[in-house]
């Protein structure tokens, strides 16, 4: 009875907060004079509410946290409902529903992560009594070293009874054991903070808990080096290595799986966690596409064929008739020396730069032209991320000397000239950094409502709109383009299909070496990077489908001569990283209604 009295003075509470957000008001910023969303102060505090929560909750598959949570994202849910959405301003009502869909999402989540781990709860029945052990901590609960000996002394002998218990079944999915593995790994690390805290400090806690924790410690990274090498089939480099995985998923948050294993020629490492037919379409109405996963496998493909026909043109140009694989690898052996990679990284820069400015394609400030940095990939980096990533700070993937042979050549071939021009202006400008020196200094606090299909569809839909303005002059240009579209293509291809458990990570590094041309450990660091956990699972889809639906405001907007190039443009990067179809809404002033529901087909004319 107290629970619920609470909880209405809670929702009541932020009714309240929420119905005295006052009516839209303006800033000056240098001068100029800027709305600002009715929903802004909301959205600002339940962000640092947010982040309160999740530091004071840290377990990730606490049943507690995700309990505090529903509660948290219901209560502001609910509140949405006391205001008056028809009174809002445009940036409002965007804000509102932006909001309303970011909360339903969490919701959602909050669902597919609880069945995530009732299918782990056999392999790892033990985690409960851990949680509540860093749970009590963090509420600050007097402690009973004596009967906590006594707890870790049993603990250890249930993860050993239940270490033998898969050893005579080990009838187990591999992606399930590997998440299980991954949530054992993450339990260690509750169970290191908890024990740190007290060890020490309290010596009565030490006295009676510091070889039990120990011989603890010891069975459940056993446990999982077990779980790891024999079902899940990964080489370990060491006992307490984490296994390969989803960390997005339960026991998310320790140190980035896949990475620390990966080798030269090696894949054994790639597991991944499909998450499902139903998965992807939560994902998808968060990010406010009404197509299905499978009709935009079908997209992928279609652009794929588009990309294969364009390659055979090049292909003939160079005098290699259809044969458009033997102009690739001529393309690909067009590299520099070791040594020159950085100069030739910044003329292509240059060059971007002064493109978009010469065809008065977007505004560039001063400043965002003068602060872009570059720096070099490590080796082990280029295992996960074999070409450049980028943002104010360009990485660059070359070889070093402490490579082998055949790393060498691949890296230079996979990073030659005309692949690498194809990739700086995504990373830099007009691409990443723009996009990223724009974000910071408009509606920021949007941050939250983040999506790939925002910035890594932008920097896909430049390449779209270079190619029309014959940006790609000669054939190996035009070849290094159509290569990185290719290989988008495939993103969706493989990476759906992945989810939808319709195909192997071996099958995808195949895909994208025989369909696109990859050497072959850069399609191996591709799928392993794809796969790792370390991206959402719409995240390599965003690139392609995102460049299109800004690709088709394009056609919609400037074509029409509605809008210039430059105005679009700079529209497309003022109101922060939100779902395409609310970017839409504001740049077009469309008509929105509280219930809205996506049903933008972007694609279905092309």
């Amino acid at each position: 009875m107290r629970c619920g009295f609470r909880a209405l003075v809670v929702v009541a509470l932020l009714c309240c907060f929420l119905t005295q957000i006052p009516a839209q008001t303006y800033i000056r910023t240098n001068g100029t004079k800027e709305r600002v969303s009715e929903m802004r102060s909301a959205i600002e505090r339940y962000t640092v509410d947010r982040g309160s929560l999740t530091r004071s909750y840290p377990v990730s598959v606490s049943p507690w946290r995700r309990g505090r949570f529903k509660k948290f994202y219901n209560e502001w849910l609910s509140s949405l409902q006391s205001l008056d959405f028809d009174s809002m301003s445009q940036d409002g009502k965007i804000d509102y529903l932006l909001f309303k869909n970011h909360l339903e999402y969490e919701l959602r989540q909050l669902d597919i992560q609880a069945r995530q781990i009732s299918e782990i709860e056999p392999i790892v029945p033990f985690a409960t009594k851990i949680i509540d052990l860093e749970e009590a901590r963090r509420r600050m609960e007097p402690i009973d070293s004596a009967k906590t000996a006594a707890m870790l002394n049993d603990l250890r002998k249930q993860v050993d009874d239940q270490r033998r218990t898969i050893e005579r079944n080990t009838d187990i999915k591999k992606t399930v054991a590997n998440r299980a593995a991954v949530a054992i790994n993450n339990l260690r690390n509750n169970l290191r903070n908890w024990y740190t805290f007290y060890n020490g400090y309290d010596p009565m806690f030490t006295w009676w808990n510091e070889e039990p924790y120990k011989a603890l410690d010891q069975s459940m990274t056993s446990y999982a080096t077990y779980i790891t090498e024999k079902i899940v089939g990964i080489r370990s480099e060491s006992s307490s290595q984490t296994p390969a995985g989803q960390n997005r998923g339960p026991g998310g948050g320790g140190q980035r799986p896949g990475t620390a294993t990966a080798r030269p020629g090696d894949s054994s490492d790639i597991v991944g966690d499909p998450i499902g037919r139903e998965a992807l379409l939560s994902e998808l109405r968060s990010e406010m596409i009404p197509y299905t996963p499978e009709e935009l496998i079908a997209i992928g493909e279609k652009e794929m064929a588009w990309c294969e026909n364009e390659m055979k043109k090049a292909s003939r140009d160079l005098g290699y008739g259809d044969d458009w694989h033997k102009a690739l690898e001529h393309v690909k052996n067009l590299y520099v020396e070791p040594g020159k990679q950085p100069q030739m990284i910044r003329d292509l820069a240059l060059e971007a730069i002064k493109f978009v400015e010469d065809h008065d394609l977007v505004t560039v400030p001063e400043l965002a032209k003068e602060t872009w940095r570059m720096e070099m990939m490590t080796p082990e980096r280029q295992l996960v991320s074999p070409f450049f990533l980028g943002g104010e700070t360009i990485l660059v993937s070359f070889p070093t000397n402490s490579m082998a042979h055949e790393q060498k050549m691949m890296s230079m071939r996979g990073n030659n000239i005309y692949f690498s021009r194809a990739t700086v202006h995504h990373e830099l400008i007009p691409g990443h950094h723009l996009q990223g020196f724009m974000a910071a200094r408009n509606k920021p606090y949007r941050a939250i409502f983040g999506t790939p299909f925002w910035s890594e569809g932008n920097s896909l839909y430049w390449e779209l709109l270079l190619w029309d303005l014959g940006f790609a002059k000669t054939p190996e240009q035009r070849i290094g383009m159509l290569f990185w579209r290719m290989h988008r293509c495939a993103r969706i291809i493989f990476s759906l299909s992945f989810h939808l458990e319709k195909m192997t990570p071996q099958e995808c590094i195949d895909l994208l070496v025989n369909r696109v041309g990859h050497e072959r450990d850069n399609a191996t660091a591709e799928v392993r990077r794809s796969f790792d956990g370390s991206y959402g699972p719409l995240y390599q889809i965003a690139y392609l489908i995102g460049g299109l639906q800004q690709y088709a405001m394009h056609k919609d907007l400037v074509d029409s001569g509605k809008m210039t190039n430059r105005a679009y443009n700079d529209a497309l990067l003022k109101e922060n990283r939100i779902p395409i179809e609310m970017l839409r809404a504001a740049i077009t002033n469309q008509k929105l209604t509280r219930d809205f529901v996506t049903n933008w087909r972007f694609y279905d004319h092309r």
